[in-house]
């Protein structure tokens, strides 16, 4: 009896362990996952457009079909090869991610210079884009694997980004973090993706098949909210590639050896902060460093558009696009 008691109380540790190990996967894989916002709120954002013109009965299998494909890339593609960085290369994440930082943006300077109307059409229409697909099934092919080649990029943005917030721990952990994170991000992205999409037509049922008068009044509303909560979104979106971008590039450069800009915000941003009443110190350091990172970023991604447009945006569509 003394040994069963003894082995029971083994497995009462090991389950101890398991689940302190387990809290702190999906803790570390919460932290390093927020640090990927930009990306992640910019996937949600440009992913919605993929299903635009399908009939209703066909959007959440396509927004499935992407989701499935999403995993694929962060599970099977991405996850080896930062892991392989990681304990083989560390030096390599530092460049990768301003690399990754340049490219935020680059995206988000360009959906500024097009919304002002003064260049940023590296997205809009090539030659081949416009071509008449008869066949609604290649059609919906040709709409998935364009979504989940995009999705390689922001997911490999957001995979670089979550590796470099995992604190250094063996390469189990590390992989379980990097596996939980590439879970959790793509549930949220796809899952909000999918709601977003039904959310007119769910306001349109309310509005014609509800009871009560509320309810039909709040489809109603719901419909005609979606618009501005799409460019919302957009613009949200927008501001925080541009956030996220410059100041991935700002750390990158201090890392480097190149810190006076990044020392020059933090300074303005401090002398912001103590200009105002204590209990706003925080929030107004945070805000100003987070705006001044944004200027960066917009302004190094306006350098960028000539660059991606004319030579890289022209070099992928050679490759990838048939």
């Amino acid at each position: 009896m003394s040994g069963l008691l003894a082995l029971l109380d083994d497995v009462a540790s090991i389950a101890k362990v398991a689940a302190a190990s387990v809290d702190d996967v999906i803790g570390q894989a919460a932290k390093a996952g927020s640090k990927a916002a930009g990306a992640v709120i910019d996937d949600a954002a440009v992913s919605p457009k993929y299903v635009a013109g399908f009939s209703a009965d066909r959007e959440l299998p396509i927004i499935w079909r992407i989701t499935k494909g999403s995993l694929k890339n962060k599970l099977l593609f991405l996850l080896p090869a930062g892991l392989v960085l990681a304990n083989f290369a560390p030096w390599s994440i530092a460049p990768l991610l301003m690399v990754g930082g340049c490219y935020l943006c680059f995206e988000g300077a360009e959906k500024v210079a097009h919304a002002l109307g003064v260049g940023g059409h590296g997205h809009e229409d090539f030659p081949k884009k416009e071509e008449v697909v008869e066949d609604p099934a290649h059609l919906e092919e040709e709409k998935a694997k364009g979504a989940i080649k995009t999705d390689f990029i922001l997911s490999a943005e957001i995979m670089t980004i979550a590796l470099s917030a995992i604190p250094e721990s063996n390469i189990w952990m590390e992989a379980a973090t990097l596996a939980a994170v590439a879970i959790m991000i793509t549930v949220a992205v796809y899952g909000s993706v999918a709601l977003i999409v039904k959310a007119d037509d769910v306001g349109l049922y309310m509005s014609e098949k509800g009871r009560l008068g509320l309810t039909r009044a709040l489809g109603r509303g719901i419909v005609k909210a979606m618009p501005g909560f799409m460019k919302a979104l957009t613009v949200i979106g927008t501001a925080a590639m541009l956030w996220v971008g410059g100041s991935i590039v700002i750390h990158g450069m201090e890392e480097l050896g190149f810190g006076t800009l990044g020392h020059w915000i933090h300074d303005i941003a401090v002398a912001v902060g103590h200009s105002l009443p204590e209990s706003y110190v925080g929030a107004a350091e945070w805000i100003v460093k987070a705006a001044l990172d944004g200027v960066f970023g917009l302004l190094l991604g306006l350098v960028l558009i000539p660059i991606g447009e004319k030579i890289i945006t022209p070099a992928w569509r050679a490759v990838f696009v048939r």
